[in-house]
């Protein structure tokens, strides 16, 4: 069997690439529209590249597609190489002071309703200044947005500050606050809440984040009865919804549904706390114009 040779050709890492615009969408048919070539046209990129490098990358049939150990570690290797790439077309234009080139940026979910529009405002002020430039967002939860920036899969992140790692930089963006929520459905919805008490709390089902918390978020969440969880706050509103569940939101996700009668917050000067958010960049990263141009604008929107 034919073994991957130590020289990297244009061919390889078309097909590289492929392979991971199909890891991304999950399997062979739902790539198709992203790369706009037929199934078949995919399947046998992908047999040629797992006869280059001598070893199966995925299971597919019937039963659905899945990585094998080899695909996911060639995965996480794929991404690293196209980033390196990236990363060298990008230098060689800032060399001419052009801003060209790609800027990925990880972003927690559920940020863009927030009143203060700093991270809309900078990414209009990057495109003004380098009209040519690609962006490319990512919506993931934060311990992915982390291992992205560290990995150097992406330039930049916006994650809450639930930890601090000691391989990135951070710089304070805004805050958040959050209240407990329930639906115009759920019993507390119409519940004076004068004549309830917090310990009273304990009798509904509520959903939880199942990403990390900072300790002092977690005392909020002790009180309640966690029955269901969800990764996103996207989640924790759908269940909210039900009208079975109560749970924790920030209010400008929770605001459009409370202007429509549809959410109350629940006792909300002792069930409240705030979240602070910060950029993301890896400490020791090499100079990189597209990156410092976005920083810079990010700044300017104090």
């Amino acid at each position: 069997m034919k073994k991957f040779q130590s020289q990297v050709s244009d061919a390889d890492l078309r097909v590289l690439r492929i392979f991971r615009t199909v890891v991304e969408c999950g399997g062979f048919s739902a790539a198709e529209v992203d790369l706009n070539i037929s199934r078949a046209a995919i399947s046998i990129a992908i047999s040629d590249l797992e006869t280059r490098l001598g070893f199966r990358l995925c299971q597919r049939g019937r039963s659905g597609f899945s990585l094998t150990n080899e695909g996911s570690q060639v995965y996480d290797h794929t991404l690293q190489l196209l980033s390196s790439i990236e990363d060298f077309r990008t230098h060689i234009n800032a060399l001419h002071q052009h801003l060209k080139g790609e800027l990925n940026i990880g972003i927690t979910d559920n940020l863009v309703t927030l009143p203060h529009t700093r991270i809309t405002r900078a990414l209009a002020g990057l495109k003004d200044k380098g009209p040519q430039v690609s962006i490319n967002i990512r919506m993931i939860p934060p311990n992915d947005v982390e291992r992205g920036v560290l990995d150097g899969t992406l330039h930049v992140g916006i994650v809450p500050d639930l930890k601090i790692l000691n391989g990135l930089d951070y710089s304070h963006l805004y805050q958040e606050e959050s209240k407990l929520y329930c639906s115009d459905t759920h019993p507390l919805f119409n519940m004076d809440d004068k004549k309830t008490s917090k310990t009273e709390l304990k009798n509904f089902d509520a959903v939880l984040p199942a990403y990390a918390q900072t300790p002092e978020i977690k005392t909020q969440h002790q009180p309640l009865t966690a029955s269901a969880t969800a990764t996103d706050r996207e989640g924790i509103a759908f269940l909210i919804l039900t009208g079975r569940y109560i749970g924790f939101l920030p209010d400008h996700v929770a605001e459009r549904w409370i202007r429509d009668g549809r959410m109350r917050a629940i006792l909300p000067a002792q069930c409240h706390y705030v979240t602070q958010f910060s950029s993301i960049t890896r400490k020791g990263a090499r100079t990189n114009l597209v990156l410092e141009t976005f920083l810079k604008e990010l700044e300017k929107t104090q």
